[in-house]
């Protein structure tokens, strides 16, 4: 069972794992880089996840054919979208927060690589409703 402990513990090792790909690559760079060096860390780290995973889009019980995909699943559990821009816009945080909805995901993370410290600024969570009811431990 998914616990708020349990995805505490994994946002701890997803950021880490974006902060030693900034450490290594720094800034500056495409997404498309840092993507495919987090896909390297996470793997060395064996977080399971998804990656450029289709985002099913359901209205009035029909799943719509929409081209939505999310840059990181991990663990059935954390959304993790990454960006590589010299401003975060509010867009990437409504995108990050719809896909948590459609996934039923309770944790999203979005990251940019394009800052000097990840941690202080180039990362931000988000919890939603279905966090809420989980339980603490």
């Amino acid at each position: 069972m998914i616990t708020k402990k349990y995805l505490d513990k994994l946002t701890y090792e997803v950021i880490g794992s974006a902060i030693e790909v900034h450490k290594f690559m720094g800034s500056g760079l495409l997404e498309s880089v840092y993507h495919k060096c987090l896909k390297e860390e996470l793997g060395h780290r064996k977080i399971n996840f998804q990656t450029e995973m289709s985002v099913p889009v359901m209205y009035k019980n029909k799943i719509l054919d929409i081209d939505f995909r999310c840059d990181f699943f991990i663990e059935q559990c954390i959304v993790v979208e990454l960006k590589a821009v010299q401003e975060m816009v509010h867009a990437f945080e409504a995108q990050l927060l719809t896909y948590m909805k459609l996934l039923k995901a309770p944790k999203g993370i979005l990251i940019n690589f394009n800052c000097s410290n990840i941690f202080k600024e180039g990362q931000k969570t988000y919890v939603n409703e279905y966090f809420k009811g989980l339980p603490e431990c």
